[in-house]
Formats: structure tokens, sequence, C-alpha cells
């Protein structure tokens, strides 16, 4: 089997240039909430937004807007969960539940210097939302780099303002173009897109048009996310109720290959499609075996020579 770092840049191979060892990421909580969620864009959250607010596999945060203290127990406890496969290494700490800039200023400093003052940490990365990023927290971010490298992930998810205004992402989408921009001027070392993959109603050009627009507004990395139908999500009554279909493997193989083909080859490629939590996940059923279907993924690639960068205009 050819080594898929041959067909696309992964996230291993970024890291090992980067850092020059393993790395692994620590998926923290930071205990904040989203706007999408506290009322002041809605209560309900994104339609595709479990109530861990895409956090479900972080380690759980002890108490909110505190000092930011307990971090290193959350790292050393997460730590401690990965130890099996991880012998030597780094880490990078990752918040990754609900919006993790969405809190007052002073808190995110306290929290996030804590974080990366860890020995073992070489790097802090911030999943969080393009509206989400006022000046203070841009200014935030510029002490932080002085440190060590600080990561931003945006959800962007799609492009198409239908499809948008349906997920009830809350933002148009010349904030995200606003943020990526903001994010490379305070020094921000590695933005990262999220997108989704099998919205309803959109084509498989629809989402080749979403990462072409993503890379061409600056993004470093991007997430590639097969949408997930989770219990309890707005989706879920959706899809309960016959509005949509979930994707097929193979359905889902094709729009991602063209997708990866789709992406200049200087972009990172984070992840190739996500799991959700098998005790929350009702469609589809294919995607709880991660194993085989990244195995199939990438015995696609190759039979079918997918190349990233291979379609770049």
């Amino acid at each position: 089997m050819e080594d898929e770092v041959s067909r696309y840049y992964t996230l291993n191979r970024y890291l090992k240039e980067t850092f020059g060892c393993k790395v692994y990421k620590l998926a923290l909580d930071g205990g904040m909430t989203c706007p999408n969620r506290d009322g002041t864009l809605g209560t309900r959250g994104c339609i595709f937004c479990g109530a861990g607010g895409s956090g479900e596999f972080a380690q759980a945060a002890e108490h909110r807007f505190t000092d930011g203290s307990p971090v290193w127990d959350q790292i050393d406890s997460a730590k401690s969960r990965v130890g099996k496969k991880m012998k030597e290494g780094k880490y990078i700490a990752y918040f990754q539940s609900y919006t993790n800039t969405y809190a007052p200023v002073t808190y995110l400093e306290s929290l996030f210097t804590r974080a990366i003052a860890h020995p073992d940490v070489v790097a802090l990365s911030i999943a969080t939302r393009p509206d989400c990023l006022p000046p203070e927290v841009l200014s935030l971010f510029e002490r932080l780099k002085k440190i060590k490298p600080v990561w931003v992930e945006l959800g962007l998810q799609t492009v198409h303002p239908r499809t948008a205004a349906y997920i009830r992402r809350g933002y148009e989408t010349d904030c995200y173009v606003q943020a990526v921009q903001d994010l490379k001027a305070a020094g921000v070392s590695h933005v990262i897109t999220h997108v989704i993959l099998g919205l309803p109603g959109e084509t498989a050009e629809d989402m080749v048009e979403t990462v072409r627009f993503a890379a061409d507004a600056g993004t470093d990395g991007i997430k590639l996310q097969l949408l997930h139908v989770l219990r309890g999500t707005d989706l879920a009554a959706e899809y309960e109720k016959g509005r949509f279909q979930a994707m097929g493997l193979e359905e889902y193989c094709e729009s991602l290959y063209r997708c990866i083909e789709a992406l200049p080859p200087e972009v990172v490629i984070h992840r190739l499609t996500g799991d959700g939590p098998k005790r929350l996940l009702i469609a589809p059923e294919w995607s709880g075996d991660k194993k085989r279907v990244l195995n199939t993924i990438i015995r696609g690639m190759e039979k079918q020579d997918v190349r990233q960068g291979a379609a770049v205009r």
C-alpha cells in the first residue's frame, strides 16, 4: 500500500516537520458556551451540534470562568488516557468544546497562559467561531504566540448561504474571510477550517466550492468532516422525519476525493472523516467503524490515483 503521505499533506507529516517529534492533541474543555446557545444568537445551537458542543471527547472542565488553574489537571488526565498510544513525544493543548474565545479576555488569558506553560505542551490550539474574535482576543493571541505557537480552528462548515441558514450557523461568510485575515495579522501560526461534507441539499460540487473558498481565503489547514446525525440534536429530528438521507460510504469517498484534489498541496489535511460518539450516533451507521472507513478511503485513493492538488485551478 502506497504511503498516504505521498498523496496528501497529512497532519502527522506537518507535526513532524514543525516540531521534530511525535505530537498528540489533547482535547480539553475550557468551560465555555456559545452565542448560538446562550440566547445571543439562539438557544439550540447549530442543527447538528450535540449537548457536548462538538467536544464529546474532551476532558471535562471542573468549573467555569475561574482562574483556569485546573487546566494542568486536565492535561495530565488527558495524557494518561492516551498513554498507551504515546510513549514519547509532546502535546498540543486543544480547547475543543463549544466556542473557546467566548468568555472575558481576563479568563481566556489566565486559562491559555496556564495551558501553554505546561512543559509537555508545544502549541495551543483553540476552536472558535469567526464572529467571536474581538480585538482584545486577537491581541491576546499576539502575546501568546511569543511563548509558543498558537493555532485557531474556525467552524465554516459551508460557504453556501442556503445551507448556512438551514444549519443555523449564525454569521455571514464574509465574517469567516475577515477572521482568517485578522488571525494572520495577529501572528497565529496555523489557521484551520472545519468543513462538513454531506450537509442536506448539498451536491459534491457544492462541497468542492466550500473547500476551494477556504483555500482561497488563506486557511493553512482543513478538517473534512462527515455529517453525523447524533441523538438529541435537531438534525436527528429532521432525519427521523425523512427530510434527508445520510451519505453512503462510497458516496462520501467520491465527494472526499474531489475535495482533496481541489486543495492546494500546501494545505494540511487534518481530518478525512471524523467519528461521532457511538452512544449518540444514529447515522450513518457505517461511520462507527473508523478503522474500516479509513482503510476504505486510503485504498480508494490508491485505486483512483487521488492526489491533493490534482484539480487545483
